[in-house]
């Protein structure tokens, strides 16, 4: 997408808490998180970008944004009940940020990624009737 249009603005999005890449894009160098547990978002726990991961991101992407669990269930809600879709929430989170106001999209062309399915069903029906 860089290449063809330069002035593309991609950002991370991750669970409050978990903001291993958001902190390491203020730093300039790899951040790990404080702890391994503690968000409905699982699959973005990680201990620290990786290395690689790092390199293309910190040149690619270089911002970020965080949501809560609170927001993330709420973009799960919505996926389900507007766009007709299962998504984890690892997967909402970009969403969540965009209809949490993290960033200034009026006017603007905005893509979110939402992905994977795999949530547990307690989980997902909580998040669905709240």
């Amino acid at each position: 997408m860089k290449a063809r249009v330069p002035g593309v603005k991609f950002y991370s999005a991750e669970p409050d808490g978990f903001d291993d890449t958001l902190r390491s894009f203020a730093s300039g160098q790899r951040e790990k998180n404080p702890r391994m547990s503690g968000t409905i978002c699982d699959a973005l726990m990680t201990e620290m970008p990786g290395v690689v991961t790092w390199e293309i991101n910190k040149r690619l992407i270089g911002e970020g944004v965080s949501a809560s669990d609170a927001e993330v269930g709420r973009a799960v809600a919505f996926a389900f009940r507007e766009l007709k879709l299962v998504v984890e929430p690892g997967g909402a989170i970009g969403l969540a940020a965009l209809l949490a106001g993290k960033l200034d999209i009026k006017g603007k062309i905005v893509v979110a990624v939402l992905s994977g399915g795999n949530v547990d069903a307690a989980l997902f029906h909580r998040l669905i009737a709240a």
